[in-house]
């Protein structure tokens, strides 16, 4: 998938503004000068308004006691990773160590909490006086960090020991931390198509299955396909475009930076009878030096390419097609091209480390730049919340074997991730975009193609 994938997926609490409401302030003058409870910190934090029930080790609570959700601070580390983490990441942190315990809802699939945090809970930022009585109550000792779980990835800054951001040995080995898990895992999440990418729903009622299947229809018809065609899939995964376009008789071969998916790719291959059709490599996208092909493939890759190496990217594909033949580029998007492409917090150290996204819009004019024309884009938002949903769910029905796959804590992190990133994709904070395009011929034709869309969506 790429989920991803982006820091506002995790739908945790905004950062607070900056100026403390008189609100808190009354808050605080009704506590005495002794030490604040944890509890009476985050009322104040909150402003007294509190969408959950909150207990802590220190015997403290606050919040409705009949409140539907709660969250239980377990340990003085729990306390240092909150107040040490920057944005999401003290919380993922605490949650994920299990220091920090959800109540009400499922570890798979936390979707109901956050949004309800994300609806009603908002932080002010208390003045210098209030922040220092914080400080004295919960002792300068929590403030020196101590080691995150280990699930978390190195900061960016550490990570050039695996070389540049996106160079082939960095990418490789973020990818490694993502998609190698374990296919088992995978198996259990992703369902039998084992497809991590935005699928495309026919039907509101429509089964996770069928809406992919129903993707990989839409990826082959926009791109014109026929028997005895060739096509490249970059980032191709467990091979699901690779075996369903040799399943309808194109010529197609894959790559992925995933030795895991490689394996069970080419295993799938062998199974299914396709190995004169389809080929699946473990290679960077940027070693295939076949040319030639009738279509480029790329379903949720550009995610991890890094913005300035858009135009690399498009020059790369543009050169691997033949004049008249198409790319189809599917990728998570912001909702803009402004914002800082880089992702931060829960989602660079969890999930997608060196992930990035930006807009459509700066998308389309690299693949323009490049020399490629647009003939068509659409967004794909809702059915990425929907599939997410049904992650999720798969998740939850093989929640028990899924943590004795890859452990309590890894599971945790996929349902944080998979609910935080279906509100963000419900709620428009991230988008799901695909671009078709065409290498022109050098008189500038793009090929007999029909004049309006010639797909059924």
């Amino acid at each position: 998938m790429t989920s991803f994938k982006d820091d506002a997926a995790t739908a945790t609490p905004a950062e607070p503004p900056q100026q403390a409401t008189q609100q808190t302030d009354a808050a605080l003058q009704a506590h005495s000068e002794g030490k604040l409870t944890l509890a009476e910190i985050l009322e104040i934090l909150a402003g007294g308004k509190l969408p959950l029930r909150f207990t802590a080790y220190d015997g403290s609570s606050a919040g409705p006691p009949d409140a539907r959700f709660g969250l239980d601070l377990k340990s003085p580390r729990g306390t240092t990773y909150l107040a040490t983490g920057r944005g999401d990441l003290g919380l993922a942190r605490a949650y994920v160590a299990g220091d920090l315990e959800a109540t009400g809802v499922h570890p798979g699939d936390p979707y109901e909490l956050l949004k309800a945090l994300a609806d009603d809970l908002v932080f002010e930022r208390p003045s210098p006086r209030v922040t220092a009585r914080i400080v004295r109550s919960i002792g300068v000792g929590r403030l020196r960090p101590v080691a995150p779980p280990p699930q978390e990835a190195q900061p960016r800054w550490r990570r050039v020991a695996a070389g540049l951001r996106h160079s082939k040995a960095r990418d490789a080995e973020a990818i490694h931390h993502h998609y190698d898990v374990s296919n088992t895992f995978y198996e259990w999440v992703l369902g039998p198509s084992m497809t991590y990418t935005c699928a495309c729903y026919p039907r509101p009622d429509a089964s996770l299955d069928e809406a992919q299947e129903n993707k990989y229809r839409l990826v082959f018809d926009k791109l014109r396909l026929k028997p005895g065609d060739r096509l490249l899939d970059v980032g191709c995964g467990w091979g699901g475009m690779v075996r369903y376009a040799a399943r309808h008789g194109v010529s197609a071969v894959g790559v992925t930076l995933s030795h895991e998916q490689s394996m069970w790719a080419k295993r799938a291959i062998v199974e299914e009878g396709l190995g004169e059709l389809a080929e699946v490599r473990y290679a960077d996208y940027r070693d295939v030096a076949e040319t030639g092909f009738d279509a480029v493939s790329s379903i949720g890759l550009l995610e991890h390419i890094g913005v300035r190496n858009y135009a690399s990217y498009f020059e790369f594909l543009l050169s691997r097609l033949r004049p008249g033949g198409l790319l189809l580029n599917h990728c998570i998007t912001r909702p803009e091209n402004r914002t800082e492409p880089a992702a931060k917090g829960f989602i660079d150290r969890y999930v997608f480390p060196d992930g990035e996204l930006t807009g459509s819009g700066r998308i389309i004019s690299a693949a323009q730049d490049a020399g490629l024309e647009v003939l068509h884009e659409e967004n794909l938002r809702q059915h990425y919340a929907m599939t997410l949903r049904d992650w999720c769910a798969n998740l939850v029905e093989h929640w028990d074997e899924a943590v004795a796959e890859v452990g309590l804590p890894t599971a945790k992190v996929w349902g944080l991730y998979m609910a935080g990133s279906r509100l963000a994709f419900e709620t428009g904070g991230i988008q799901l975009h695909q671009v078709l395009a065409a290498r022109p011929h050098d008189d500038g034709r793009v090929g007999d193609l029909p004049l309006r869309p010639w797909w059924t969506p």
